[in-house]
């Protein structure tokens, strides 16, 4: 499983990680945006109870409980449905955004198909992504490099053993730790992000030294080739302090951090100017 990405309907999140190749969909948020419910878990609930009663269906027995990023930064157990499932939630909820988020939804589903038939539509589908947001093409070379040396990473952690989510989160803050003395959490909160993606919020220095760590990681265990959490995790504080050392050298030339407060959050350069 795949960790949680945002989808974007009409302005609302719609949080979704890949299960078994196919996308998942939080349906709380599901909820939240074809209802603008002050309260989707409890809007949420009290459905399940109410077409339980009226329909002897049991909407649960459609979801499944994967965990995703929650407003606070942590994983949490979740209410999820594949495309079919929400499909089959949003005939119960009486709105009329229930037509134009159908057809959003069958758009996501088949657009994966698609990317699992050619892997190359999802990096081109990124790239996109990215420039409608307004990064500059510079910084989104340094992030589409970013993701292979990370999957490159990952793929070579599944060799040598690892195999949980934990243990992949474990690791990358291992890495992120020597990188930039912060964990990841903890450098989020320097940028004021909250559920955001924090790579991409990262500066080009920030996206570089981590690309660094994470390579220096790579090359580190396909020479000693680690098993197991523990080897894998001094390996990962390793090849972190090689890009902590580049680091502390460029600021030590500078003077200059390279942590940024900067990030690429919409309207965040105005926001900035009438705080300070």
């Amino acid at each position: 499983m795949e960790g949680t990405k945002i989808a974007v309907f009409q302005n609302k999140e719609i949080r979704k990680v890949l299960f078994q190749n196919e996308w998942w969909f939080s349906v709380v948020d599901v909820v939240a945006a074809l209802t603008d419910s002050v309260d989707a878990k409890d809007y949420w609930y009290k459905m399940k109870i109410r077409v339980s009663e009226e329909e002897k269906i049991e909407l649960s027995t459609i979801c499944r409980q994967l965990k995703l990023v929650s407003s606070d930064g942590k994983k949490y157990e979740t209410d999820c449905a594949n495309t079919e499932g929400i499909f089959r939630i949003i005939q119960s909820v009486p709105s009329p955004k229930a037509e134009p988020f159908k057809r959003w939804l069958a758009k996501v589903g088949y657009e994966r198909v698609q990317e699992i038939e050619n892997p190359e539509l999802a990096t081109k589908r990124t790239r996109m992504l990215y420039k409608l947001k307004g990064y500059p093409d510079s910084w989104i070379e340094k992030r589409m490099r970013g993701i292979a040396v990370r999957e490159t990473l990952t793929d070579e952690w599944q060799k040598h053993g690892i195999k949980e989510n934990k243990e992949f989160q474990i690791l990358t803050a291992e890495i992120a730790k020597a990188t930039f003395d912060l964990t990841p959490s903890q450098h989020k909160k320097v940028k004021g992000l909250k559920r955001e993606n924090l790579r991409d919020h990262m500066t080009d220095l920030e996206l570089i030294f981590s690309m660094l760590g994470e390579a220096a990681t790579t090359e580190i265990t396909q020479t000693e080739h680690p098993v197991g959490l523990p080897e894998n995790r001094k390996v990962s504080r390793r090849g972190g302090g090689v890009a902590g050392t580049a680091r502390k050298q460029l600021e030590k030339e500078t003077g200059k951090k390279v942590v940024s407060k900067k990030n690429f959050l919409p309207n965040w350069q105005s926001k900035k100017k009438l705080n300070s």
